[in-house]
């Protein structure tokens, strides 16, 4: 997987940012958490909080770990 690109899309008006690996979409994130959830069951087991922000995998639109809202 981590040949992969993982993109955390701009805020979106609702809240939240939709996470994507490659061209399909893994779902919506609320919170750095929720973004670790989605990210391990897409196979990056063992991944902490603390993995997702300091990665150079994930390409961060629009803000980065900490904007979770417009």
């Amino acid at each position: 997987m981590s040949e992969r690109r993982v993109i955390v899309y701009p805020p979106s008006e609702a809240g939240g940012r939709r996470v994507g690996i490659d061209d399909r979409l893994l779902g919506v994130a609320y919170s750095l958490h929720d973004l670790t959830v989605l990210l391990q069951n897409a196979g990056l087991t063992g991944w902490d909080a603390l993995d997702v922000v300091e990665s150079d995998l994930i390409e961060w639109h629009e803000g980065g770990p900490e904007v979770w809202t417009l």
